[in-house]
């Protein structure tokens, strides 16, 4: 069954980064089997001004990302007590392209996310350089009044392919991410087939997540990152994921490294 983001007409990433970069935003996040992926797909076709990213004649692109925390994962268990001031911290690396970023994800006044990007070396992807450490304390000073905690280094990885959809008029994106594995020093995972779909606009009950919502699709609480950690560490606590946990990637067990 063809899933794909062949149905819109294309944008390129220009007009995306012009009209909706969205660096700050608000995020809904759906976890959809293929068939109801298509379904909503298609509906989003039949709407006026949806189009899909495309560069060099690609729609869809992999991603490698490297996730950093403490010893004891930090992030990971202020992600799942829930924390307000809670952050992320991360390289992407688009493979396709070569291009690499670091990135901080914060969260603003009204849980908006506010992620803050700068321009990295592939090859330094899995460590934190001083420029980066740099920085991360200044946008954690700045987010929080924060030290960045001891200790952080890179824990996992996640690769994924996505696409995206943009409708300019809304000032909205919508990422689809399938083909989810994660790696760490203790073992890999694959997630079955699914698709995470994360509207991203300006404020929540845009078209898009209505559109969802009429589907009988309900917006749950998923990080990749966490979902990564949970599966790879399971001695973790991880009930705000449970339900992502067991439709994504079920009784999965990692394969152990080496």
């Amino acid at each position: 069954m063809n899933a794909g983001p062949d149905v819109f007409a294309p944008i390129d990433l220009a007009t995306v980064v012009d009209a909706a970069g969205l660096q700050t935003r608000v995020d809904s996040k759906y976890l959809l089997t293929p068939a109801v992926y298509r379904r909503f797909r298609d509906r989003l076709a039949g709407t006026d001004g949806w189009a899909c990213l495309e560069i060099d004649g690609r729609r869809r692109f992999s991603y490698e990302t490297v996730y950093f925390d403490t010893p004891d994962l930090l992030t990971y268990r202020e992600h799942r007590q829930g924390r307000r001031r809670r952050f992320k911290v991360r390289t992407r690396t688009y493979a396709d392209s070569g291009e690499c970023a670091f990135e901080v994800k914060t969260k603003g006044s009204r849980q908006g996310t506010i992620k803050q990007r700068l321009p990295y070396r592939p090859a330094d992807a899995g460590r934190l350089t001083g420029e980066a450490l740099v920085f991360l304390t200044e946008t954690l000073r700045n987010a929080y009044g924060r030290d960045v905690p001891p200790g952080m280094a890179a824990r996992l990885r996640t690769d994924y392919r996505r696409h995206t959809l943009v409708n300019l008029a809304e000032t909205a994106r919508v990422t689809v991410d399938e083909d989810l594995s994660c790696v760490s020093g203790t073992g890999t995972a694959a997630a079955r087939r699914m698709f995470l779909v994360e509207v991203k606009a300006a404020r929540a009950g845009g078209p898009a997540d209505r559109l969802l919502w009429g589907m009988g699709a309900r917006p749950l609480s998923v990080s990749k990152y966490c979902l990564a950690a949970a599966v790879l560490f399971p001695w973790l606590h991880a009930n705000p994921w449970s339900r992502a946990l067991k439709e994504w990637f079920g009784p999965v067990r990692p394969t152990p490294a080496g």
